[in-house]
């Protein structure tokens, strides 16, 4: 196994001394942003970032409480465990090969998918993106991070299951939102539950019958969201930037996963983003921008505009429309990441 493979892994050491939030339940985007530097050939910015981003952050907290293999059901979902859940998932990965450990937890963490504002899934994603690239110590750590992030923060969500005919482009407009705007996420979720318009509406996506069905899909409903995202979020930029960068995690770690666990990947995915769509939607729509980026180099213009901004959820979701601009060249996705700079997201 390879110890450290350039300034990513480094950079991963570094993070990993301190704690999955900051600030209250404020997210440690640390590893993500790094992670999407080093796919996108922007190394000699991780350091620097880094050293911005650090000084922001708490300690790793200790562990206290071992979490046995067997008794994990009776503390899933309690953040005071952070900790204690990082430890049994860096003790599984010592084990097991890290993709057998993804594969033992990653349905049992499905139906908590929305908890902690999506970020345990996002962390995830970016942590199995690396392990495919490059297997070294940091990055399985990493992996434990992200997993043990995604358990302590588990909040259960009534999985979407999509049987209708809509397009993801023309659903989204159309989901309720939650009759009360306030507060945090935990709240905004938990109105769902009286709220039988938001799984109807949401259920009314062309869900894919078959795993082959899945990816594409899949790309369909994020590369409908970050399209959408310059009219839905000016109210809750931040918020929504997470419409996209959910299930783009879930796409990420789709190779890895057993076939068998596709189909209910892409509900969960979409559960996400319908959840959050309706948690911190706009009333309003904004008025339509003249576009920023253009011409040949668009994209690189975009991404050069991402990293100089340096906000850790500008950097997440234009990672997430530069993938949806690669595959559709739609110059709505390079509009989207405008979008996030102008908000502030």
């Amino acid at each position: 196994m390879l110890t450290l493979t350039g300034n990513f892994d480094e950079a991963l050491e570094r993070l990993h001394r301190t704690g999955p939030e900051f600030n209250g339940w404020l997210a440690n985007h640390g590893p993500m942003v790094v992670e999407a530097f080093s796919r996108r050939d922007q190394d000699a910015s991780i350091h620097p970032w880094v050293d911005h981003y650090l000084p922001r952050l708490d300690e790793l907290p200790r562990s206290r409480w071992p979490i046995a293999d067997d008794g994990w059901q009776d503390v899933i979902g309690d953040a005071s465990r952070s900790a204690d859940w990082i430890e049994l998932m860096r003790r599984q990965l010592r084990e097991r090969s890290w993709s057998d450990v993804l594969a033992l937890w990653w349905p049992r963490l499905l139906p908590g998918i929305a908890g902690g504002a999506t970020h345990g899934v996002i962390r995830t994603g970016h942590a199995v993106q690396a392990l495919r690239s490059a297997v070294s110590e940091p990055r399985i750590d990493e992996l434990a991070h992200a997993l043990g992030y995604w358990a302590g923060r588990w909040q259960p969500l009534t999985i979407v299951r999509p049987s209708g005919s809509m397009t993801p482009g023309r659903l989204i407009d159309t989901i309720p939102a939650v009759p009360r705007q306030e507060s945090g996420i935990r709240s905004r979720l938990a109105q769902l539950a009286q709220l039988p318009a938001w799984s109807v509406q949401s259920a009314l996506l062309a869900g894919p019958a078959r795993d082959d069905e899945v990816r594409p899909m899949l790309e369909q409903v994020i590369d409908a969201v970050v399209a959408a995202y310059p009219r839905i979020a000016p109210g809750q930029p931040t918020m929504l930037v997470h419409a996209a960068t959910a299930p783009n995690a879930v796409a990420m770690a789709l190779p890895v996963l057993p076939r068998q666990l596709w189909l209910p990947s892409f509900d969960a995915a979409w559960t996400a983003t319908a959840a959050v769509i309706a948690a911190y939607k706009s009333s309003t729509s904004a008025a339509p921008v003249r576009p920023r980026f253009t011409g040949a180099g668009a994209a690189a213009d975009a991404w050069a505009a991402a990293v100089a901004n340096g906000g850790e959820h500008v950097i997440k979701f234009a990672d997430t429309a530069l993938c949806s601009h690669d595959r559709s060249g739609d110059p709505a996705a390079l509009a989207a990441i405008d979008a996030t700079i102008r908000l502030g997201a």
